[in-house]
């Protein structure tokens, strides 16, 4: 092997590392739920259906049950249709307010995929 195809090599395991080590795995709701602490203004992805869902504006929260619990889900995208799939990336916040209804552990949706 050459030089330069050593360096490319290297090149190529380190950018995969990087990579990999900045996208959040994926979480279960129950979990989170558990320890809300540990995930407070972290980087967590959840999946699982649309149970409840309401907003105005293009913004609003929606509810995810994902087989091992419940979390609501802030959004600044509006709000996908009950009975949706969907996974939502984005940080995990305590005392959220929203519409004027409080929500404990929510997650604030940065992306979201539907599933």
């Amino acid at each position: 092997m050459t030089k330069s195809w050593k360096l490319a090599a290297l090149g190529g395991i380190l950018a995969a590392a990087i990579f990999l080590t900045a996208c959040p795995s994926r979480t279960t709701i129950a979990k989170i739920n558990a320890d809300p602490g540990r995930y407070q203004n972290k980087e967590v992805v959840i999946a699982g259906t649309v149970t409840n869902s309401f907003g105005a504006l293009g913004r609003g929260v929606y509810e995810i049950d994902d087989g091992t619990g419940r979390m609501w889900v802030y959004t600044q995208r509006g709000v996908p249709s009950k009975g949706a799939r969907v996974g939502a990336k984005g940080r995990v916040y305590n005392g959220f307010s929203f519409a004027g209804r409080n929500f404990g552990t929510v997650l604030e949706e940065r992306d979201r995929r539907a599933g």
